[in-house]
């Protein structure tokens, strides 16, 4: 690849502008190069991981998408996590009756440096109830989404603390895990987004 310099000839087979209208077209250059690059989204952080018997139930990553924290679960076969809402719409259900039992919902909480500036979104959770045992749960297998907008309000890396519960037909893991999100010099704020909203549901 030809690389450029401000001092630097011209590449073959262009001519070179005079003086500081030469320097004034690389600056331009590379404004725009590092705007595309700022536009991209950011990379999934490495997974981390809740076990049960040295084997994984659920993993976790996050990243930076515009304007939106996206935290992704994946949820290996035989298991399943549970809705960030789950408690209320358990509730909701129940109208008052006692419940044998109501697994945690997935709780979200970044840190100071990201704040909250909208709900959160999630994946359309799966019914998992047994409305015949009295037992109202909602939530996921293989994967799942939480999206919520924030703003910059501090400097990186920012602490993603996840809670909540895994589950088998037989036994429940806790989850009490978190991501270290590394943040971008410049601010994504306004960025442009892959995040489609219409794609998830609003948490209650």
């Amino acid at each position: 690849m030809t690389q450029l310099s401000l001092g630097g000839a011209a590449p073959p087979g262009l001519s070179r502008p005079p003086g500081r209208l030469w320097e004034t077209c690389i600056k331009s250059m590379m404004v725009l190069l590092a705007a595309c690059f700022q536009a991209q989204p950011a990379d999934w952080t490495d997974p981390v991981e809740v076990q049960h018997e040295f084997k994984r139930c659920v993993s976790y990553r996050a990243r930076l998408d515009g304007d939106f924290l996206v935290v992704r679960a994946t949820v290996e076969p035989g298991w399943h996590t549970f809705a960030m809402d789950n408690k209320q719409r358990a509730e909701e259900k129940l109208a008052g009756k006692p419940a044998l039992g109501i697994e945690a919902p997935t709780e979200i909480r970044p840190s100071r440096e990201l704040e909250l500036v909208a709900p959160w979104h999630q994946s359309p959770p799966k019914d998992l109830s047994r409305p015949e045992l009295r037992w109202f749960s909602w939530g996921y297998e293989d994967q799942a989404l939480f999206v919520a907008k924030v703003r910059r309000s501090g400097p990186g890396p920012a602490r993603i603390a996840i809670k909540g519960q895994a589950c088998t037909e037989t036994i429940c893991k806790q989850v009490d895990v978190a991501i270290s999100l590394p943040l971008p010099a410049a601010s994504t704020n306004g960025a442009p987004s892959e995040t489609d909203l219409k794609m998830l549901v609003p948490v209650r």
